[in-house]
Formats: structure tokens, C-alpha cells, sequence
């Protein structure tokens, strides 16, 4: 029987990727092979003939086929032939294609509820294409020390660290991670806490969900912020809990605006989200009285205290706490890369070991090694020293910022004391903010609507969010020109 010899055009190269050539070439010979395409035996292009083919060097094929070969999926045939090997490590399984039916399934009565309850915030997954992205919450890599973070994830799978992350955790944590939290993180926050009173999260946001779980059902009564972060909301509203906003003002949630039965509040005292206001000391020490003398729980989230460069950052709610009654809340994503999902919880000890249990059901533990990373990462430096450099610049982007907004005559409705990434605008009366950041994007603007903020209004929403983590300082000038006058064309000014 002939051998089949698989033609040069079965390969495609897409010289805009971020993959390299060598990994596209290996892309499709495994992807060909696991899905069926490449019969084993099958006679590969010489590496010469693909590399004339595809117009790159005849050494990237020949490293390519030779660790396709390490791996299984080909064979030398000759000294400088490669075939298809003949068993190659697939599943032994073939796929088949389901016939389609006419039969449709009605999911709404199936499915126990629907979670789909917040107001979205959408942010463009191409974002970087922009010229001008007011966006909160993104990164500017220039800022991050990426060559530092891969040298602490190569030390993480050094032999030791990696037969220690390799293994089921079961419910633990990463020891160095937790103790650098307890030892560093949190005494910056005037918080003491010992490693039983701390569980790691996937993100602020995964420790929020634990705590409604733990804290919330059926009749209980929450209260949070208004406005107040569209997931904390929703959270809030899934437990099954009767909950009041509050409207803050400048200073934060105000305490005496507290209903009478409460289970537990939702605060972000040091950086509310998403005007950036502050809550002053005395208005915490009311909050503490009320939750000693009421019984209830204080959940704080402790977001973005690190962006402070105009003035240090006040103490956190829970270093005023003397008797167990504040959940805290922080996040290495807003200080390191949004897509790090790494945050913790600090609370009493018999909390925890619940949170830890109610974690376990759902993710068992956040990725060992990427544990172990980060606490390489905070332990040898790096983290302060990012920190140091992003208050530097956006310090810089904030001074650029507040003069051009001022300029264009827009109303900063809430901007961080000390610092912070954002400013909360207010635009005029009757602005429809969802429909100007639609068409921002025209103008290669982007900005977030305020809207998703407040879970009870219906109509729309004249404040909106201009972040500046984002943007390089250079662009911020024109892209508020652009977004003052987008705002007086929506107006007929």
C-alpha cells in the first residue's frame, strides 16, 4: 500500500499572532492528528520544502518536527524525513457527529433560577485597539516587571515547589502566600490576623460569593452602598435577602441612615466604588458602635488602597475592630494584573474554617502554582516595587487628567482622596450615559456607563466612569476633548 505523503498546503502560518512560527507549525500537525486529518504513517513535507513554502527558516521546521517527535505525534523515517508516527498519543477515541434533531428543550424550566440578575459592564475584549480607553480595572503592562514574574514562576517549578503544588491541596492554602498576607499585606492595613483567620480566594469577588453564602438566606436583611458594584449587588440580591441601599455621600455610607434589622453591611470604607469616596474615622467608629450594639456583620472590601499617592491611605475599617465583627476583603488583582483572580478573606477562625469548606465545594483550592508564584513574586520585592512605579505614573495621568476635565467643564461627582485609578463623572441633565459610551466608540473613546451601578433605576443614567490605568498620559488630553464634545452633539450644544 502507497504512503500517503501530506501536502505542503495543509500548513498556514499567521504572521500577525503572538504565537511563534515554530509552535504554529507544531499547532497543526497535532491539531491534524488528534482530529484525524494526519493518518499515522503519513509521509511529512521535507523540512526544507515546507520552509521554502511557508518562507521561513529551514531550522524553524526542523526544531518543530523534533519536538513533535519527542512528543510522539511523528517519527523519523529517514535522517531528514519525518512521518506521522504510528501510534500517537490520542484519546483511541473517534469522534461522532450528532445527528440534529428538531427537538427543542425549553432550559427556563429546567434550570433552578436564572443568575443572570446584574447590569452588565462591557468592556470590549479588544480594548487595546483604542486610541482612548477610559477603562477601569485594565492594566498598563508597561508598568509590570513581567521579566520578574516569569523568573518567580520558574522558581515555583523548581523541584521541591512543584511535587508541593503538584499534589491535591485538598482545603489549604499555600503557606509562603498566606504567611506573606499575614506578615506584610495586612500589617500595612494595621490588621492582625494569624494564618487560621485567612482563606484564599479566586479574586475579591469569589470571597464576596462565600461570604453571602455564609452570612445571608431567606429573609435575612443586607444592606449595602448606592451606588454600589454591579456583582456585590447581585450577590446581595441572589442570597434571598430583603436589601436596602444606602446612598452615600462624600464621606461614604452614611451610619445613621442604617434601618432598623440588619444582618450584615456591605461597605468599602477606604475607596468606595465607584465615586472613590472615603469614609472618615468617626463615621467607623459609629458603624462598629452599630454593629456591637445591633449585632450584625460588617463585610469590608478593601479595594485599590494601594493607588495612593496623593495622600497616605486611611487604616482599613477591620484594624478599628476589636471583637471579630468585620469580614475583610482584599485583592492582589487591582495591584498586580486584573487576570491574576487572586484575593483572601480574613476573618474569625471558626468562619474561616466554613468559608474553607463552602470553598472546597466549589474549586477545592485556587491554582497551587500560581500561588506559590505570586508569593515569590510579593516576598522578593517585585510587588512593592510595581506598586512604586504605578503610583509614580498614574500620580502623573491623574494631574493630566483632573485639568482636562476641568478644562472641558465636566463635574467630577467623586474622585479618591489619596489617589486611585478613576474619577466618577456627572454629566448633564437628561444624559443617557449607555447611549454616549456606545457612541464614544466611534471616536475611538472608551468610557463606562454609570448605570450598572444603580440595580433599581430603570431610566437612564447621567454619571459614568473614565478610568486611567489604561491610557497612555499622552492620549488623555484629546480623548476628554473627545468624550466633551460627544457629550454637546447628544445635547445640541
Amino acid at each position: 500500500m502507497a504512503q500517503a505523503i501530506v501536502s505542503e498546503t495543509v500548513f498556514f502560518l499567521d504572521r500577525t499572532s503572538r504565537i511563534g512560527l515554530q509552535a504554529q507549525v507544531r499547532e497543526t500537525v497535532v491539531s491534524a492528528v488528534l482530529s484525524g486529518r494526519l493518518q499515522p504513517g503519513a509521509q511529512l513535507p521535507s523540512t526544507r520544502k515546507l520552509a521554502e513554502y511557508l518562507n521561513i527558516s529551514r531550522i524553524t521546521v526542523t526544531l518543530a518536527y523534533q519536538e513533535l517527535a519527542s512528543q510522539g505525534y511523528v517519527e523519523t523515517a529517514s535522517r531528514s524525513a519525518y512521518r506521522v508516527a504510528g501510534n500517537p498519543p490520542t484519546s483511541g477515541l473517534e469522534a461522532t457527529a450528532a445527528e440534529a434533531g428538531s427537538e427543542e428543550i425549553d432550559w427556563s424550566s429546567k434550570l433552578r433560577s436564572s443568575y443572570i440578575v446584574a447590569k452588565q459592564m462591557r468592556k470590549p475584549l479588544d480594548w487595546r485597539r483604542y486610541p482612548y480607553p477610559f477603562l477601569y480595572g485594565q492594566m498598563d503592562p508597561s508598568l509590570f516587571d513581567l521579566g520578574a514574574w516569569r523568573d518567580c514562576a520558574r522558581r515555583a517549578l523548581a523541584r521541591e515547589d512543584f511535587e508541593l503544588m503538584a499534589g491535591d491541596f485538598a482545603a489549604a492554602d499555600d503557606v509562603q502566600l498566606v504567611s506573606y498576607i499575614c506578615s506584610r499585606t495586612l500589617p500595612s492595613r494595621g490588621i492582625r490576623a494569624s494564618p487560621d483567620e485567612i482563606l484564599v480566594t479566586v479574586g475579591a469577588q469569589n470571597a464576596l460569593w462565600i461570604v453571602t453564602q455564609l452570612l445571608l438566606y431567606r429573609g435575612a436583611h443586607a444592606v449595602c452602598e448606592n451606588p454600589c458594584h454591579p456583582d456585590m449587588s447581585a450577590s446581595l440580591r441572589l442570597s434571598g435577602a430583603e436589601v436596602t441601599a444606602i446612598d452615600v455621600d462624600k464621606e461614604g455610607l452614611p451610619p445613621a441612615a442604617l434601618p432598623g434589622r440588619i444582618d450584615a453591611v456591605f461597605v468599602t470604607p477606604s475607596h468606595h466604588s465607584p465615586t472613590g469616596a472615603t469614609m472618615p474615622v468617626d463615621r467607623r467608629a459609629s458603624l462598629l458602635a452599630a454593629a456591637a450594639e445591633r449585632d450584625f456583620i460588617i463585610v469590608e472590601d478593601d479595594y485599590e488602597f494601594e493607588m495612593s499617592f496623593l495622600a497616605p491611605p486611611s487604616p482599613a475599617l477591620k484594624s478599628f475592630d476589636r471583637s471579630g465583627r468585620v469580614f475583610y476583603i482584599g485583592s492582589f488583582s487591582k495591584s498586580l494584573f486584573p487576570g491574576l483572580r487572586l484575593g483572601y478573606l480574613v476573618a474569625p477562625a471558626p468562619v474561616i474554617r466554613e468559608a474553607r469548606a463552602l470553598r472546597a465545594l466549589m474549586l477545592r483550592h485556587p491554582p497551587g502554582h500560581l500561588q506559590r508564584t505570586a508569593a515569590y513574586f510579593l516576598a522578593l520585592g517585585h510587588h512593592d516595587a510595581v506598586l512604586h512605579r504605578m503610583r509614580s505614573e498614574y500620580h502623573k495621568r491623574h494631574i493630566v487628567m483632573a485639568e482636562a476635565l476641568r478644562n472641558e467643564g465636566f463635574t467630577i461627582a467623586g474622585s479618591s482622596a489619596f489617589g486611585g485609578t478613576s474619577f466618577w463623572i456627572e454629566g448633564p441633565k437628561g444624559l443617557d450615559a449607555d447611549l454616549l459610551m456606545n457612541e464614544l466608540r466611534q471616536d475611538g473613546v472608551l468610557i463606562e456607563s454609570g448605570s450598572p451601578f444603580f440595580p433599581a433605576d430603570e431610566g437612564p443614567c447621567r454619571f459614568f466612569r473614565m478610568g486611567y490605568s489604561s491610557i497612555p498620559r499622552a492620549n488623555i488630553v484629546e480623548g476628554v476633548r473627545r468624550t466633551a464634545e460627544r457629550v454637546k452633539r447628544m445635547h445640541g450644544v
